[in-house]
């Protein structure tokens, strides 16, 4: 049975920082993601890392503040989060799923398994 288990939600003031952590069991994916959801929005990719090639992805809104990584030995995502935005305010979603050289790799079509969800909100 795959699960992925977020955790380390939570709330902050803008400027601050927080960790996420996807822990997954049952299934050991080449591709996994972040994604989150604000109220009344569509759920949107933030980061993903492919292993496959090595590389990182992120929505532009995030790149230079947010980091992902993933610790191959804990089967562990992690998303590092800095100078955080009132507008980053949404739950955050792990996704895993197989990828290739040419996948979407930010597209919730890319994935099939998803975690629960973990709450952050940034206030002003």
């Amino acid at each position: 049975q795959v699960q992925l288990v977020e955790s380390g939600g939570g709330s902050v003031q803008a400027g601050g920082s927080l960790r996420l952590s996807c822990a997954a069991s049952g299934y050991t994916a080449n591709c996994m993601a972040w994604f989150r959801q604000a109220p009344g929005k569509e759920r949107e990719g933030v980061a993903a890392i492919y292993t496959g090639g090595g590389r990182t992805y992120y929505v532009d809104s995030v790149k230079g503040r947010f980091t992902i990584r993933r610790d191959i030995a804990k089967n562990t995502l992690y998303l590092e989060m800095n100078s955080l935005k009132p507008e980053d305010t949404a739950i955050y979603y792990c996704a895993a799923g197989v990828c290739y050289p040419g996948s979407w790799f930010l597209s919730r079509d890319t994935y099939n398994y998803w975690g629960q969800g973990t709450q952050v909100t940034v206030s002003s």
